[in-house]
């Protein structure tokens, strides 16, 4: 088949500055449609340098990719301010549709697929309005920072929510391509519970779970270590240091939990606005000796010291998927997190633990409590170590995705002669139906 990719995100080393979780995804996805059909790929002209140099690699073979981006540099005013950046995208999203456009009339594409930077406010505008079977996702965006937890925000990121909140409603309510989308949709892929009760009732036979999150075999290279309580017991955690990743609870539990154990440490692996605040966080529990901050490292650096770690701790509050909590699952790492949105779909308690975010002083203690037990309990941590390995094993791999994703399209029937109208041309030809 001929397919056309919507990704604004798509990047093989992904765009530290920007969203390299998202980059990777929209590259991988991408990779897995090429393993079956021929693909057209409209992504923006920030990742036309590592793309170009991909191809000429050979890394993608029958992927044709063109680039695409609004004038005047539109994208720095409008990434300022994380709404911004979801209007930025919006009308990024026209242009392209106006390219998709002129390029069906010469291509005629069997299915149009809207792979990164999904929104369930936020419509595909390709998907709305080309006259060609639909693919929709995988898609987040219905997850949101429980109430209880506003209090805490600053200024800034109590107004960088309600704006959001606004956004949503309008995105929802009174955008006609958001419901041309969720109409015309042959199979809308999420990546959380919260975001498929955003998808009306009626349609929601057409909802899939579908990580938006996978792993390379290469990252299940590293044997899965059993990590010694004897050892420094060593956390970790990874993300955009920003208000919603809720890392300053996790410091706290940290805290909390240090006190009791003097040789613990807690790495924070990631850069953004929130170091200088946790920073101080640390300074005012005594723990300046035991908190490391590291910035962005080589994705091969993350995997090792995850794998030296005993714990992964992600206390984030609206993820909509959580790539680092599945590499570290990759890494047999057992996971704390919070039960919500992505984090909340990939971890059971087979293989993590999982807190109700109830309030900030609840996940404190609870967070401290689960480091406690993963100390104190060496079989179980390791059991759950191993648990999360296989899931990632069985799950996560990429192939595993595409041969998944190849399964959705033909279910969907996507390719295929709709049944009704071969019935009504056996009629017409006196022939059995």
């Amino acid at each position: 088949m001929k397919i056309l990719a919507s990704a604004y995100a798509f990047n093989p080393s992904g765009s530290l500055q920007l969203h390299p979780g998202e980059d990777i995804v929209g590259w991988k996805l991408v990779e897995q449609l090429n393993r079956f059909h021929e693909v057209w790929v409209i992504t923006h002209s920030y990742n036309k340098e590592a793309v170009e140099k991909a191809l000429v690699r050979g890394e993608l073979q029958n992927v044709h990719v063109l680039f695409i981006h609004l004038p005047f540099d539109l994208r720095k005013f409008f990434y300022k301010i994380e709404i911004g950046q979801r209007v930025y995208y919006y009308l990024w999203q026209v242009a392209a549709w106006l390219k998709a456009k002129k390029l069906h009339k010469a291509v005629r594409f069997d299915v149009v697929h809207h792979i990164t930077f999904n929104n369930d406010w936020i419509p595909s505008v390709m998907g709305a309005m080309l006259p060609v079977p639909f693919i929709w996702g995988p898609v987040g965006g219905g997850q949101r920072t429980p109430k209880s937890f506003m209090e805490g925000y600053s200024f800034s990121g109590k107004l960088a929510d309600g704006i959001r909140l606004f956004g949503q409603w309008i995105g929802r309510h009174l955008l006609i391509t958001r419901k041309r989308c969720v109409k015309r949709a042959r199979a809308i892929l999420v990546c959380n519970q919260e975001t498929k009760e955003k998808i009306p009732i009626k349609h929601r036979n057409k909802v899939q779970y579908f990580p938006v999150n996978g792993i390379s075999t290469e990252d299940l290279a590293a044997e899965v270590k059993k990590r010694l309580s004897h050892e420094a017991f060593q956390i970790i955690t990874a993300g955009r240091l920003i208000h919603w990743k809720n890392f300053g609870e996790a410091v706290k539990a940290f805290a909390l939990f240090s006190q009791k154990h003097q040789d613990s440490c807690f790495n924070i692996i990631g850069e953004g606005p929130e170091v200088p605040r946790l920073k101080k966080l640390v300074e005012e529990f005594h723990i300046q000796q035991k908190v490391n901050f590291f910035s962005w490292i080589p994705r091969k650096e993350l995997f090792q010291k995850m794998t030296e770690s005993h714990v992964f701790l992600f206390p984030s509050l609206r993820e909509g998927g959580g790539a680092v909590v599945v590499e570290s699952m990759a890494c047999g790492t057992p996971v704390i997190c919070l039960d919500n949105a992505g984090p909340g779909f990939h971890t059971q308690e087979k293989w993590g633990i999982k807190i109700k975010p109830l309030n900030p002083d609840y996940i404190v203690n609870e967070m401290a409590a689960a480091l406690e037990r993963l100390h104190e309990d060496e079989n179980f941590r390791h059991g759950l170590g191993q648990a999360s390995r296989r899931r990632a094993e069985e799950y996560y791999v990429w192939d595993r995705l595409g041969e998944k994703l190849k399964t959705i399209y033909d279910q969907a029937g996507i390719g295929q002669e709709p049944k009704a109208k071969v019935k009504r041309r056996s009629r017409e030809s006196g022939k059995p139906g």
